[in-house]
Formats: structure tokens, C-alpha cells, sequence
């Protein structure tokens, strides 16, 4: 069984095993962006009738009566014995009743759902009091789990809080010494989810401070990061991309065998927060990459740099350039390299699969598209207009919103789907200018594009709010079976109309998370931006000029 964790190691582990084959400051104010202000929080109607966050007031209405039934999923996907989230509720057929649950769950499960239960509270689904009981009551439970240095294992058993495999016949309760895995797997990604939540929590609701303060204090993203020596190539004379994250460690044995070298990608919450808790420094910014870069202009480095030419798009537009860290001052040389959709416009930073969340996910508590409008805030709105792009004018999809989900069908299946740009040619390792690779990502085949997930679109409510809002409201349109009591199923074959009849907490949380966003003026974001911890991503968001024009 291919399980999200395995997929997602899987991904970035492709990565690092192929390129290397061939590698205190003050709580910063929210400054205003787009969706700032009007109704519900957001202030300033415009003449058209929309607000500033470019949403109607019948829009607003349809969305709030989502939110609304997007909430009812987690009564019954809260485990009653211990308050912890399960993975995901099944309803076979379109049932209006359960017909299945996933009793087990994960640091990122954990992480998203707080943020959820603190978006039902802005929104005035709950009220202050419900909401601290129950975060109250699911913070006391993970104090109780297994973890090391403060972060959480792989998987846990919701009903017991045991750290379990979801391997079909291993124990780890069986397990007498350390082993190589799930067991003793802490993921890099998910506890930077996890730790994503609990600044929210502490941020919204101040009287869980102390709760969350103790999960926190343990945690230490510096033991994710390659502090290994570094030289101006792309790897060390080790052949190591150092100054990178590495995708997790296990416990008692030591750090995974890859790093997460793809700025953006999901993996970066953990760079944002490990360097906002002044754990890891500015390096780990600068020495993961924005696209996989040619060899370094030294002619050192000819030799023992990387072949990055079997990514998705090559010859990969760019240049190179020194930064200066804000920090410390030391010089970094940076390939600000960007692909180009079918060697045109628009112009974007790849993620590694084309997934939606990939690229998005972080925006949904980082105010990327406020904080960055040079660098990652540009690059979610281009990651938007690539989606629906490619599917509508390429694929000839009615809809558009592919990132990793459920299978479209009820067998309780979960894989990576993307923007991959499949229908564009790939040379691979062969690719020349005078034949260039155009794919959209920078893996070649480790997704496919046959299947749309209703979270991309609400994932694009910040950056796309008409378009994303249109999708919404064509994907229940055109396909009347994705919309149960709990809101939107998890994913959609657009071609055949399939429905997988499932929720899954992380793409439930992350929808919740986009309305709260969309309807109360950045709200999630706000969150994030008040605690002490978001300097760090203020600070590099702004330092930086990417390449996308």
C-alpha cells in the first residue's frame, strides 16, 4: 500500500538520488494585500459590488455555505477516544453516512487540522469556547504520543496513540532495536505542518499559549538541516548539496538519505519556521534551489556539479547572481532560474511534481502573496495561471486543480497528480536549445494529469479568486456526485466523471484554511504574521528578486 508519507519520500528521495548520480528581530506587522479589508473584515467595497479580495457578496455567501459543510466533515472524522484527527472517512457511493475511516494519522494531519478548528472559529462556526476545548483536548493527547526532540513519528493509531507503520503486517510494537522505517521515521515536511499549526493555534487563541509553548520547546529544526562544509559549487567536494534540508531522520540512527533540494515545494513551511525559531540559518534559503541549476560558473565546479539536464524543462532560462545573506552577510551565488510554458508566457518557479499544494500550501499560513511579490507571492499566482492553462487549452478539461489526492474512484487509493506538461516534448538528458525539454515540472512522469482534486481550487481563492471561484462552482456543476454532507469529495476524472467518495483531513483543512483566508480578510495568514516566529519569512521573502518577469 502506497501511503502519502511513502509518496512523498519517494518524491523528494528521486530527486537527491538523481541529481547526485549524475547533489532577533520584532513580530513584523500584516501589511495590507489584496484581500485586505470590507466585508466580514474586509473594508472598502469597490463600485462593481466586489470586495477587495475580489469575491461578490453572493459569492462570499456560496463560499461561507461551503465552509459550513466543509465543518460537519469533522465530527465525524475526530477519533472520540483520543481527539486526534484520522487520515480520512470514506463514503462509498456517494453515502450520506460513513462507510469506512482511516484510523490513523500524522504530524501534517495534526498540524492542519488545528489550523482548521481555528478557521471554524473566524468563520463563527464555533464559538471561542468550543474551539479551545477542543484544541485543548487534542494538544493534551500529542503530548501524550511517542516523539523525539519534540517532533512526531510517522504514523500514529488514532484510537490507541500508538506509532504504527500502515506496512500491511508490520508491528512496531515487535521492533527491539531501531530499523530504517515508518516506525522510527520523523518526516522534515510533516512536522513542519504540525509545527505550522501550533504557531496558528498559539497566535489565535493566546489562552493555549502554555500548551503549545511545551509541545514547542523540545522541537529543533536544526537536526533537519546538512550542516556539512560548503563551497561556491552546488555540492561540496563530498558530492552533497549542504546547506539543504534533509527529508526527515530516524529516530536513534540519523538523518534520511536525501535532501529536500526544491525551494518550492511544500517542504519549505519547514525553512520558513526552522529559520523563524533561529534554528537553522539564512543558508538553507539560498543553497536549495529555485529550478535545478546548470554547473556553477567556477571552473571548479565543472567537474563534480551535478547533471541537472534530465528535468522537465532544459535549457532552463536564468542567470546567476550573489546575495548576500540579511544575517550574516555571507555571499551565496544563486541561480535565479525559472521555466517559461511552451517556451513562452507565463514565466514560473517549477514545483517538483506539479502538484497544486506543492506550490500553494504554504500560503495558506505564510502571507507569501503579500510578503513576496518579487519571489514566492509571484510564484503562486503564476503556479495558478500554469494549472489552468495547461488543463483547459492542453488537456481540454472543462475543469481545472491537480495536486497529489484520493483516486477518482472508491478503492481508498491516493497518488501524486500534477501539471507535468506530459503533452510537451521531453528529451530528457538529450534535451538541447535547438531541442529543448518544455515540461511544467521538474520531474518528468512521477505524476499524472488525469485527475482533479477540488482543494487546488480553493487553494487559488487568494491568487486567482474569479477563476478559482468559476472552477468551484463548475466542478459541482458538471459533476454532480463530488459535493456530499461534508462538503467537496476528494477528487474528480475529468473526462469520465469518477468521483473518489472520500475526505481527507489534509485537503478538508487546507479548503477550511482558503475560506478563512478568502472571507475574513487573510485571517489564517494574519495568524501566522502575528507570531514571533514569522520574521524569517518576512525578512527572505522580501530580500529576494526571482527571474519571472
Amino acid at each position: 500500500m502506497k501511503t502519502k508519507g511513502f509518496l512523498r519520500a519517494r518524491l523528494f528521495g528521486m530527486l537527491v538520488i538523481a541529481a547526485l548520480a549524475g547533489a532577533g528581530l520584532s513580530s513584523p506587522a500584516f501589511a495590507e494585500g489584496p484581500n485586505s479589508g470590507g466585508q466580514d473584515g474586509c473594508k472598502g467595497d469597490r463600485p462593481d459590488g466586489r470586495d477587495c479580495g475580489g469575491l461578490t457578496g453572493q459569492q462570499r455567501q456560496t463560499l461561507m455555505s461551503i465552509a459550513r459543510d466543509t465543518w460537519k466533515f469533522y465530527a465525524e472524522d475526530v477519533d472520540p477516544s483520543t481527539h486526534l484527527p484520522m487520515d480520512n472517512v470514506t463514503h462509498a457511493g456517494g453515502s450520506p453516512t460513513p462507510t469506512g475511516y482511516g484510523k490513523y494519522t500524522s504530524a501534517a494531519n495534526i498540524g492542519v487540522y488545528l489550523w482548521a478548528v481555528v478557521a471554524a472559529n473566524d468563520l463563527g462556526l464555533i464559538s471561542k469556547r468550543e474551539a479551545t476545548v477542543e484544541l485543548s483536548a487534542t494538544l493534551t493527547e500529542v503530548a501524550r504520543l511517542k516523539r523525539d526532540h519534540g517532533f512526531l513519528y510517522q504514523w500514529y493509531d488514532t484510537t490507541t496513540g500508538a506509532v504504527i507503520s500502515l506496512m500491511p503486517g508490520h508491528d512496531c510494537s515487535t521492533e527491539t532495536s531501531p530499523v530504517q522505517d515508518n516506525c522510527y521515521f520523523i518526516s522534515q515536511v510533516d512536522n513542519g505542518w504540525y509545527a505550522s499549526g501550533l504557531i496558528v493555534v498559539r497566535s489565535a487563541l493566546p489562552n493555549l499559549r502554555r500548551q503549545v509553548d511545551a509541545l514547542m520547546a523540545p522541537m529543533d529544526f536544526g537536526l533537519f538541516y546538512d550542516n556539512g562544509p560548503q563551497t561556491h559549487c552546488n555540492v561540496n567536494d563530498a558530492g552533497q548539496p549542504t546547506g539543504q534540508m534533509y527529508g526527515g531522520y530516524y529516530v536513534a540512527q540519523g538523518k534520511a538519505g536525501y535532501h529536500n533540494g526544491a525551494l518550492y515545494s511544500d517542504p519549505r513551511i519547514s525553512a520558513y519556521i526552522g529559520m523563524g525559531l533561529h534554528q537553522m540559518p539564512g543558508d538553507v534559503w539560498w543553497r536549495t534551489w529555485r529550478t535545478l541549476p546548470p554547473k556553477a560558473p567556477y571552473t571548479d565546479c565543472q567537474a563534480t556539479d551535478p547533471d541537472f539536464s534530465w528535468q522537465g524543462q532544459w535549457p532552463v532560462p536564468g542567470y546567476w547572481t550573489i546575495y548576500n545573506d540579511p544575517q550574516s552577510g555571507k555571499p551565496f551565488t544563486v541561480w535565479e532560474g525559472h521555466y517559461a510554458y511552451d517556451g513562452g508566457d507565463p514565466t514560473f518557479i517549477p514545483t517538483w511534481a506539479g502538484g497544486m499544494f506543492e506550490g500553494l500550501m504554504a500560503n495558506e499560513v505564510v502571507p507569501e502573496t503579500t510578503w513576496g511579490p518579487r519571489t514566492f507571492g509571484l510564484a503562486d499566482v503564476r503556479t495558478a495561471q500554469v494549472q489552468i492553462k495547461y488543463a483547459t487549452e492542453k488537456l481540454n478539461y472543462p475543469v481545472w486543480g491537480m495536486s497529489p489526492s484520493s483516486t477518482a474512484d472508491d478503492s481508498g487509493g491516493y497518488n501524486t497528480y500534477g501539471a507535468e506538461g506530459l503533452t510537451f516534448p521531453y528529451f530528457g538528458s538529450g534535451a538541447t536549445a535547438a531541442n529543448p525539454s518544455k515540461g511544467l515540472s521538474q520531474c518528468h512522469g512521477c505524476a499524472t494529469e488525469d485527475v482533479v482534486t477540488p482543494h487546488a481550487s480553493f487553494l487559488a481563492l487568494d491568487v486567482a479568486p474569479q477563476q478559482a471561484y468559476a472552477n468551484i462552482q463548475k466542478l459541482r456543476a458538471l459533476y454532480l456526485d463530488i459535493y456530499g454532507v461534508g462538503g467537496f469529495f476528494d477528487a474528480v476524472n475529468p473526462t469520465t466523471g469518477s468521483v473518489g467518495h472520500r475526505y481527507l483531513v489534509l485537503d478538508q483543512s487546507m479548503i477550511m484554511a482558503a475560506l478563512d483566508n478568502a472571507l475574513r480578510n487573510r485571517e489564517m495568514q494574519q495568524h501566522f504574521a502575528r507570531d514571533p516566529a514569522s520574521w524569517a519569512a518576512r525578512l527572505y521573502l522580501s530580500y529576494e528578486t526571482m527571474s519571472l518577469r
